[in-house]
C-alpha cells in the first residue's frame, strides 16, 4: 500500500502528467482537494471511496489515510499545483513517516509555470533575471525571518506572490522602492481554468486595472522585467561558435 501524493496542475485537466492520471485512475481511494481540483480529472476513476478533503481537518484526513493503510489499498491524493509548493503536504508526510505508511510523491505543473505560459514570457532572461523567487504574502501567519515582501524585494529578481492578490496595494507599495513604479507586473487568476483572467501593466497602474476584476483568490502576482521585455542577449546554449558536448565550435 502506498500514499501517492499527486499533483494535479493548474487547473486544465490535461496538465496533470501521465503518472499522475494512471495513478488517480488506477488508486481504490482518493482523497482530493475540493474545488481546487478539477471535476474533469476524476473522470473515468476506478475508486471505492472519493473524499473531498475540503471538509476534512488534519486529524481526519490522517484518518481516511490510516484506514486504507489498514485494508491495503493504495491512496491517490491529490493536490492542486504541484504537492511540495503551499499543498500542506509537509505536515500529512510527518504523520505518515510516524505511521509507518509508505508514500510517494508524484510532482505537478504548478501555477508559475501556467501564469508564464499564458503570458508567452520566459521568466528567466540572460542579463535581466537569472533567479525566481515563489513567495506569499503573510497575513494569518508571520513569515521567517528574512523572508519579509520588502527583504526579497531587495533581490529585484523575477518574483511570483501567492495568496495575496486581495493586499495588492499593500504589495505594491512594498516593491515599488525596490522595483520602481515602471516595473512590469501581472496579477492572472485562475491560469487554465475556463473562467482564466489577467491583467498586466506596471507598478504604478496595476492597481488601477485591477480593480475592476474583481480578483479575490487564486490569483498569481508576477513582477519582475522579464514580462514584456525584448531587450536581452541570447542565451550562451544556442550561440553560434560555443563548443560543448554535444556541437562542435
Amino acid at each position: 500500500m502506498t500514499v501517492y501524493f499527486i499533483g494535479a496542475g493548474p487547473g486544465d485537466p490535461d496538465l496533470i502528467t501521465v503518472k499522475g492520471l494512471r495513478l488517480l485512475r488506477q488508486c481504490p481511494v482518493i482523497i482530493y482537494a475540493g474545488s481546487l481540483v478539477p471535476a474533469a480529472l476524476l473522470e473515468g476513476h476506478r475508486a471505492e471511496r472519493v473524499i473531498n478533503s475540503a471538509a476534512l481537518d488534519l486529524g481526519a484526513i490522517i484518518g481516511e489515510i490510516a484506514q486504507a493503510h489498514a485494508q491495503g489499498q493504495d491512496v491517490a491524493r491529490v493536490h492542486s499545483g504541484d504537492p511540495s509548493l503551499y499543498g500542506a503536504m509537509g505536515e500529512q508526510i510527518r504523520h505518515l513517516r510516524a505511521l509507518g505508511i509508505p508514500f510517494e510523491i508524484v510532482p505537478g505543473v504548478t501555477a508559475v509555470a501556467a501564469c508564464a505560459a499564458l503570458l508567452e514570457a520566459e521568466l528567466t532572461l540572460p542579463g535581466v533575471s537569472q533567479t525566481v523567487i515563489l513567495t506569499r504574502y503573510g497575513t494569518r501567519s508571520p513569515m521567517p525571518k528574512g523572508e519579509a515582501l520588502a527583504d526579497l524585494a531587495r533581490h529585484r529578481a523575477t518574483m511570483a506572490i501567492h495568496l495575496g492578490v486581495s493586499h495588492l496595494p499593500a504589495i505594491v507599495n512594498t516593491l515599488v522602492p525596490s522595483y520602481g513604479v515602471d516595473c512590469p507586473v501581472a496579477v492572472i487568476h485562475k491560469a487554465t481554468w475556463p473562467e482564466q483572467d489577467w491583467v498586466t501593466g506596471t507598478l504604478g497602474t496595476i492597481q488601477a486595472q485591477a480593480a475592476g476584476k474583481g480578483f479575490q483568490r487564486s490569483a498569481l502576482i508576477i513582477v519582475g522585467w522579464v514580462l514584456g521585455n525584448e531587450v536581452f542577449e541570447d542565451s550562451a546554449l544556442y550561440r553560434a561558435g560555443r563548443a560543448h558536448l554535444y556541437r562542435a565550435e
